[in-house]
């Protein structure tokens, strides 16, 4: 019996412009992380650190935010137009996620 190997993953082909700002985006909270982490070894105070923890938070969101919205306005959009109407099913699933 032969099986389809077909991968199951989706990707998404990214313009320079839109690459570049998600990376630079993750670089900054990856700083924010790295910074906590140098807080906490040197025993900075604690609400200090969980003033940093929040801004790094607000920052992943801010991320999430401009992910998502550039997810519907093309993914979603395409496959909308294309007939797949089990997208709405994945954003549906994708949003019930991210507001736990």
């Amino acid at each position: 019996m032969s099986e389809n190997k077909e991968c199951c993953q989706r990707t998404k082909e990214r313009s320079k412009k839109e690459y570049r700002d998600l990376i630079n985006r993750l670089n900054r909270v990856e700083g924010q992380i790295r910074g906590i982490r140098r807080m906490v070894e040197e025993n900075a105070y604690c609400p200090e650190i969980l003033i940093q923890v929040s801004a790094a938070n607000a920052a992943l969101n801010s991320f999430n935010k401009v992910l998502l919205s550039e997810h519907i306005r093309t993914c979603v959009a395409e496959d909308i137009r294309n007939g797949k109407e089990d997208t709405l099913d994945e954003l549906t699933g994708v949003l019930k996620k991210l507001m736990k």
